[in-house]
This record gives C-alpha cells, sequence and structure tokens, in this order.
C-alpha cells in the first residue's frame, strides 16, 4: 500500500471511527463490538476500491457517502458535518434567518421535503411532501448533510436561492425554481361550525402559542353548541413533541400521553393532567403524510387511549430528541439520543401513526394546472376527509377500519416513511 493510499484510509477510517465511537449513544456493548467488527470490513472495502475500481476514485467523496448512508440508515433526521459546516450551523443557530419555508428529512440519499408550509414561497411554489430536492443554489444534495441543506435554504430576506426539485406528481424530469426568502409566518388556527352541531379547528403547525390557540377555540366552539370535534392536523409538521403533549392534553383527562427513551435517556412518562383538559366532546383527527412531531405525539396519544378515532393517511414519522455530539476533530453527528413512543410502546419516528380509519387524500390535476404554482385549494364539499371525519362522528368507525389498522405496514419497523399505494398525491391547501 502507497503512502498515499495510506493516508487515505488512516483519515477515512479515523472518521468513521469516531463515529462508531459516538455510537455509544445508541448501541448497546454486544452491538458496539458488531459495529467495530463491520469496521474491519468496510476498511477492506476501502482498500479494494482503491485497487480494484475502473478509476482512480475520490476517497473523500467515497467516505462521505459511507458516513451519510450510515446516518441515513439509522435516522432520516441525522447529520454528518465537518469542522467548517458545524462552525456554520453553531452560527446559524444564533441568528434568525429568512427562509423558504420548507420541513426537511433525508429520502433515498437526497434531502426529501416533509412538508410546505401554508403560505410560504415553497408552498406558493406548489412544493409538497415527498418531493425530493436535487440541488440547492446549483450544489447536489447527494450524500448532502441535511443541517447543511437546510442553511443552504435560509438567508438575507428578499435574496433568492435557485434549486432543481424532482416534483413526484409532475413527471420524472428535475424542475428549475427560484424561491425568494421571506420571514416565515405560521397559519393561524382556523375554526369554524360545521353543518349541525360539529366544531372543526384546523392547525397547521404547533408553533410557540398555537396550542393556547386552539384551547381558546375550543370554548368558542363549545360556547357556540358544538357536541363534537374535528381536529385537523394534516400538513401539520412544524411543532416540538413537547406541544403535541399539551394539545393532547386538552382531551384526555388521564393516561399516559406518550413517554421518551433512549440507550443514555432514561424512560420519563407524560402523563395526562386533569387540570388542563378542556373538552371531552367526541373527537375524529385528521391526518396525512404531511402530519409530522408533535402533531403526530397528539394523534397517537389520542388515538391509544381510545378518545378519538384518527382519520387519513399515516404520518410522516418524526418525533425524538436530537443532539449535537462532537468529534475531536471539530466536526460533528447531529443524531437522535431518545424517541417518543406511543402510549401503545411505538416508536413514532419508527412506526408514524396509522389511522384507525385509513382514507387516501386525492385530488386530480388538471392539464392547465401551472407547473410554477400550487393547485387550487380544494372545496370543503370535496375535502373526502373531512367528509369521511363527519361519518365516523355520526355512525362510528367502521369494524373494517379497525381491522385494516392491525394489518397495516406500521407495524413494522422502519426508518423511512412508505407511501400509500397506489400514490396519490394531493395538492396543498
Amino acid at each position: 500500500m502507497n503512502r498515499r493510499l495510506q493516508f487515505f484510509v488512516v483519515t477515512s477510517s479515523t472518521s468513521v471511527l469516531g463515529l462508531l465511537l459516538a455510537g455509544s449513544f445508541f448501541s448497546s456493548s454486544r452491538a458496539a463490538n458488531d459495529a467495530y467488527r463491520q469496521f474491519a470490513v468496510y476498511t477492506d472495502v476501502l482498500q479494494k476500491i482503491k485497487s480494484e475500481y475502473v478509476e482512480e476514485p475520490d476517497i473523500k467523496s467515497v467516505t462521505l457517502g459511507a458516513l451519510t448512508g450510515l446516518l441515513e440508515a439509522l435516522d432520516p433526521y441525522a447529520s454528518y458535518l465537518n469542522a467548517d459546516q458545524y462552525k456554520q450551523y453553531l452560527q446559524s443557530q444564533e441568528s434568525r434567518k429568512a427562509g423558504v419555508g420548507l420541513v426537511l428529512a433525508r429520502r433515498y440519499g437526497y434531502v426529501g421535503i416533509v412538508d410546505a408550509i401554508p403560505g410560504s414561497p415553497a408552498a406558493k411554489a406548489g412544493l409538497s411532501t415527498g418531493d425530493l430536492i436535487e440541488s440547492i443554489r446549483g450544489i447536489a444534495t447527494r450524500d448532502m448533510p441535511l443541517a447543511f441543506a437546510d442553511m443552504l435554504l435560509h438567508g438575507d430576506p428578499g435574496s433568492a436561492v435557485e434549486l432543481s426539485v424532482l416534483r413526484v406528481r409532475r413527471g420524472a424530469e428535475p424542475q428549475k425554481l427560484t424561491l425568494t426568502r421571506e420571514a416565515i409566518r405560521f397559519p393561524e388556527v382556523a375554526w369554524r361550525t360545521l353543518a349541525g352541531d360539529t366544531g372543526y379547528l384546523q392547525a397547521a403547525s404547533l408553533d410557540a402559542g398555537k396550542v393556547q390557540d386552539v384551547a381558546r377555540r375550543l370554548r368558542e366552539l363549545e360556547s357556540r353548541g358544538a357536541r363534537r370535534l374535528i381536529l385537523d392536523l394534516r400538513d401539520c409538521a412544524v411543532g416540538a413533541p413537547e406541544d403535541g403533549i399539551a394539545l393532547a392534553n386538552l382531551f384526555l383527562e388521564k393516561g399516559l400521553i406518550v413517554y421518551l427513551e433512549g440507550q443514555k435517556v432514561e424512560r420519563r412518562n407524560f402523563e395526562a393532567d386533569p387540570s388542563k383538559v378542556m373538552s371531552r366532546l367526541p373527537l375524529v383527527v385528521l391526518t396525512n403524510r404531511g402530519t409530522a412531531g408533535g402533531a403526530e405525539v397528539a394523534a397517537a396519544a389520542l388515538l391509544d387511549n381510545k378518545r378519538a378515532e384518527v382519520v387519513g393517511e399515516r404520518t410522516w414519522g418524526d418525533a425524538a430528541l436530537r443532539r449535537a455530539v462532537t468529534l475531536e476533530d471539530g466536526s460533528a453527528v447531529i443524531l437522535s439520543i431518545a424517541k417518543y413512543y406511543s402510549p401503545l410502546g411505538k416508536a413514532i419516528q419508527d412506526h408514524a401513526v396509522t389511522p384507525s380509519v385509513p382514507v387516501v387524500e386525492a385530488e386530480a390535476l388538471t392539464e392547465t394546472d401551472d407547473e410554477n404554482l400550487a393547485p387550487p385549494a380544494p372545496k370543503p364539499e370535496d375535502d373526502v376527509l373531512l367528509k369521511k371525519a363527519i361519518e365516523v362522528l355520526n355512525f362510528g368507525a367502521p369494524r373494517a377500519a379497525r381491522n385494516a389498522q392491525a394489518s397495516e405496514p406500521g407495524d413494522r419497523d422502519r426508518t423511512k416513511p412508505e407511501m400509500p399505494t397506489p400514490l396519490i398525491l394531493r395538492p396543498l391547501r
């Protein structure tokens, strides 16, 4: 082995070894021993690539790809940042810059879109759950750290950022988009009384103060005679698990809401506080593939405690406590050190939330749709999930739907959400 090869192997192997040492956060001692055995395999493969590949490989890129693949296999929200990137990341956390309104996760090796915040530049451009970002500012997102991708999307208000996006509902060809960054404003809690005595609440985000807004609207709906409720959490991907706990507690008088546990994080139970209950009315929760984070915590708690039926699509899968673990060279790994589990013991990040009444949201796209604009919002009478929610409140959840839940693929471990089959996407509202 020549000196150059030795240098690359030692350098890249040291990086991977550092990551494996950090793996003490997510591995048992036995698993760690297995990891070290796999490390020997990695070194052997690296040598074979160097000596046998058709052309001289870029070992630095190979190592980065290996690190990214390792993290994505564990956690679609994990990131490895080199020393310079980590410094930029820390600086970005200190300053609140404008953005385009995207919630991101790793998907198929690229940066994927969990949701576009309603009213944001991304939503106005028609970006939606499941779309893939191929490049940002001309930089390919293949093997790009997720945290770094998020930094690239932020900047000064009024500045532009160019994206190449694979929009799954528009075809296979990537599209070039230019979005103007702006201060992101989250939609207010929408509420109204539907036909009869049904109260409707829509929380498009659970950012600071939104749970208190939901509580106020609940009081108003009940004062106006609402005798049953629909809580719409579709496309609600912003909000910490703590906000989801507070939301669930508005409807839960007793019982376990969620628990947090990790290898080095002792189990912590979050129980319902009877003094915080706001409503005991019959309840249905609406979800779709854009439901993530705190909204999933609330949906899982209400479903597992049999407090509400959940109608709609399987959620995204994102509820964990994350931390940046620094390495000796100044780089860092951002990973989950604990996960939130539903009352029935399922890790929400791994299983997501499977509705008790599964319904696929679907709207057909017309041939005249402008590819650079979001499709028009559906009329309330065309909202199949809302109609199904009213039906469930009137007649109860069909027994067939309950049986279907037990055989849903959500009962299997997974690291990425599965799309409904057939894949039918709906426009953002």
